[in-house]
């Protein structure tokens, strides 16, 4: 059931009656049901997954929280987390991972083993991860084991995030779930404001970007000397597309009166690649920080490594080697979780790589800036940043949108060998042709320009729709349906796309 679907609205719309009529003490079933009927539209053979990844969890949670309160070994702890995390990995593993591990080995080997083909289940990448999560939180004490297992199935397949997150803590989303959430316009309006912005990223900036970038990967040969367009048109359509996507699901779940964590805060105004992966889909980097980095930076090999750093490289290098290592692996992690491809590893390495870099350089650019007198502080120079890192992360994304490692390497090559920017003009805009493509770039361009004077207001401590929402009510009323109906005046006239990530 796609989000930009009737029926996922009138599904939406029923489960909000339905959640609000019911007392407040049973709420939190009204969701479990929901969130079961909305997985099993998807196809009831997905049901398996999403009940293995719960009751392992579920019961690897009760026995390290068990084993906790009658003092157990350490050791004997520490290998059952192993094996519970390995076994909540395991389903995601098989179903991701199996196919590609089959084909490497065969094209290293010569051998012609059968693949392994099955459909992938919804949103497992996303339920993994945030079990996972909690199941390593309650080995660190940092929460409480539930005991119900439905209130556990809640947290782990809450329909609005299944789909493409964010990927929920469990301390800070589970006891929301559970409340006894009344029903407030504020957050009605609030919800609904947020989720018709959500849509208007998507329908108007994301699908009309990505006409244009769908023809040119699609056909790199016939729009080569454009493929660096296309590029930035990607960058549109898939921050749009994400973004739009985490504003529909933050709404929705706004309407139950359930704050989700932000999932984006103006990635495009980062001014270092680090400073990006906190902006941009910050939950899964604020998963990979608490349950890979630092695990990682303090585990008894790290501290081995680093003492053997400091005495090979020095004090200052020798600290820094060791938080460079730590960061390609995260990023290797992050760039296999996009997907089974060599592209995605190139992907993750170029992104943890570019990072590292900076890190082992970090004394040699503040010496740079002093001898050119500059604190870092100037307008200019904070201008600078955020241009360098816009065109880093553009270029990046030629081995997230290409299909093979293969192809984005023939992208590359062809997007600095040839310049003929004009061929934009003869991409069909939809269902109404080239002759559209003019209105078609003006309404990207009006549409980015909007998006991002609202990022910077933000940026700056200014919420645009707190603003609206606080005006009086049959203004803002008025504001929000304008809103809405350019949406359909204004968007794409192409077929209509789910979002890029409900494919995780």
């Amino acid at each position: 059931m796609s989000l930009i679907s009737n029926a996922f609205i009138i599904f939406v719309l029923a489960a909000v009656v339905c959640y609000y009529l019911v007392p407040a003490k049973v709420r939190w079933i009204i969701l479990l049901i929901f969130s079961y009927i909305y997985y099993l539209a998807g196809g009831v053979r997905y049901l398996f997954f999403i009940l293995y990844s719960t009751i392992v969890v579920y019961l690897f949670g009760l026995a390290i929280d068990r084993m906790q309160q009658k003092n157990t070994e350490a050791k004997v702890q520490k290998r059952v987390i192993t094996f519970g995390v390995l076994l909540s990995f395991l389903m995601l593993g098989i179903v991701k991972y199996a196919g590609f591990f089959v084909d490497t080995f065969n094209s290293l080997s010569g051998l012609n083993i059968p693949g392994i083909k099955i459909l992938f289940p919804l949103g497992i990448s996303f339920y993994t991860f945030q079990s996972v999560g909690y199941l390593l939180d309650v080995y660190w004490r940092k929460a409480k084991a539930e005991t119900n297992i439905f209130k556990f199935a809640l947290f782990i397949s809450f329909f609005p995030q299944i789909m493409q997150g964010p990927i929920g803590n469990y301390n800070r989303l589970a006891p929301q779930l559970l409340n006894e959430n009344r029903f407030e316009w504020n957050n009605i309006a609030k919800g609904l404001t947020r989720i018709i912005w959500g849509f208007a990223k998507k329908i108007i900036i994301a699908d009309w970007a990505g006409i244009f970038a769908d023809a040119i990967w699609e056909n790199p040969d016939q729009y080569n000397g454009a493929v660096l367009l296309g590029l930035v048109f990607y960058g549109i359509q898939l921050y749009a597309d994400f973004s739009g996507g985490m504003d529909v699901v933050i709404g929705i779940g706004r309407l139950f009166g359930i704050e989700m964590d932000e999932n984006f805060r103006q990635p495009y105004l980062a001014i270092s690649m680090a400073d990006f992966w906190k902006r941009w889909h910050i939950t899964l980097g604020e998963w990979m920080m608490n349950y890979v980095f630092y695990p990682v930076s303090l585990s008894g090999w790290m501290v081995k490594f680093s003492g053997w750093s400091r005495k090979t490289f020095g004090k200052k290098m020798g600290r820094v080697v060791p938080i460079a290592l730590a960061d390609l692996i995260v990023f290797f992690l992050v760039g296999i979780w996009h997907g089974a491809s060599w592209k995605y590893v190139v992907y993750g390495l170029l992104n943890g790589g570019i990072i590292a870099f900076s890190e082992l350089m970090g004394g040699t650019y503040r010496n740079w800036k002093k001898a050119l007198h500059i604190s870092g502080k100037e307008t200019w120079y904070k201008l600078f940043q955020i241009v360098r890192t816009y065109i880093i992360v553009n270029l990046r994304w030629f081995y997230d949108r290409s299909d093979t490692l293969t192809e984005g390497n023939y992208l590359v090559k062809q997007a600095f060998t040839h310049f003929n920017w004009s061929q934009i003009l003869d991409i069909a805009a939809g269902s109404k042709g080239t002759e559209f493509v003019p209105y078609a770039l003006l309404i990207i361009a009006v549409g980015c320009i909007i998006m991002v004077t609202v990022g910077v207001l933000k940026e700056r401590g200014i919420d645009v729709f707190e603003k609206i929402l606080a005006l009086p009510v049959p203004v803002s009323a008025a504001i929000c349906i304008v809103l809405f109906l350019m949406i359909g005046l204004f968007g794409s006239t192409a077929a209509p796309k789910g979002f890029i990530y409900a494919q995780f």
